[in-house]
């Protein structure tokens, strides 16, 4: 009795299995077609393999060789195409194209094409392809291959293949001619000759502007700071270009301690300092000299730069004088 009731749930489970691989495999369709049954020997014609599954459905392809039968070839294949089906989203159709073709006449059968699904093992349907000669008219007589026709290829011919070599050469030759006739007609540049006229001397340049500074009055109109800041600029200017010290931006002791050494005589020093001394009084003391002491600084300044002034002196006759 438990015998037969194993052998009934056996059963029952197989018959449930067999239902579900035939339903999967109702939602698996395969199917081949081939654009021309009827070909010329060596003209090409496409076989499509198309699936239309589910979309989560696993389903292989079969792998065609070089040679589907023994006188239809295969030229290339093409990647698969997939498409969702618009009224049911939930399937696809997966088309693979194969190019085929064939170079001997007759008719030849396409045979089915096996896919591998889960349900099992789906096959497509036959096709049947036709390879038809090229019909020849015997009534005709044979020809010989014409040979290869003469054509005479022209300078308009070559030119017309070669434009743009020969525009680039003339482009070049034009710009080259362009450039040597600029550079013969350019005008050329006269040189310019400088005449360097010999400078003033310091004394000379010193003593101008000391008339200069006398003649604007800066003292008479109460400008002291201003009168004696210019002389004392003035008298700078002139020990700088006259001994080639640094006397700008240095106070009175350290013009006097690089005057040192050269040769100034005490006495020029002395009325070069009280000079010095009475403008530094005016400009940080605000001191205010009398009109003597006023014209005392300017006498002594232009005093200064005559008795301190460069003397050029004579070139000397090498050798002695004849004596007759």
């Amino acid at each position: 009795m438990k015998k037969l009731f194993f052998n009934y749930i056996l059963i029952s489970l197989l018959i449930l299995t067999g239902l579900n691989f035939r339903a999967a495999a109702q939602n698996v369709q395969v199917e081949a077609k081939i654009d021309q049954t009827t070909i010329r020997i060596g003209d090409q014609t496409k076989l499509h393999l198309t699936v239309h599954q589910p979309v989560k459905e696993l389903v292989n392809f079969p792998k065609l060789t070089d040679t589907i039968t023994g006188k239809v070839m295969v030229v290339s294949a093409g990647k698969p195409d997939t498409s969702v089906d618009k009224n049911n989203q939930g399937s696809i159709t997966v088309n693979q194209t194969y190019i085929i073709t064939s170079f001997d006449a007759g008719t030849y059968v396409v045979p089915s094409f096996s896919f591998g699904t889960k349900a099992g093992v789906l096959k497509t349907n036959q096709l049947t392809l036709d390879v038809e000669t090229v019909k020849v008219d015997t009534t005709k007589a044979i020809y010989d291959i014409k040979q290869p026709l003469i054509v005479s290829y022209t300078f308009l011919d070559w030119l017309r293949d070669n434009w743009y070599w020969v525009l680039g050469a003339v482009i070049i030759i034009l710009g080259i001619i362009g450039l040597i006739y600029y550079l013969r007609k350019r005008p050329k540049k006269e040189p310019v000759i400088e005449i360097v006229r010999p400078g003033l001397p310091p004394h000379i340049i010193a003593v101008n502007k000391l008339n200069e500074l006398r003649d604007k009055k800066l003292w008479q109109q109460g400008e002291m700071k201003e009168y004696h800041s210019e002389l004392t600029d003035i008298i700078r200017d002139y020990l700088e270009k006259r001994y080639r010290v640094k006397t700008h931006e240095k106070t009175t002791d350290e013009i006097f301690a690089g005057l040192r050494y050269l040769d100034i005589t005490e006495e020029n020093k002395n009325e070069l300092r009280q000079i010095l001394l009475l403008a530094d009084l005016v400009k940080f003391a605000k001191e205010k000299p009398l009109p003597p002491d006023n014209e005392r600084s300017m006498d002594s300044a232009i005093n200064f730069v005559l008795k301190t002034q460069q003397v050029d002196l004579p070139e000397t006759v090498k050798g002695g004088s004849d004596h007759v």
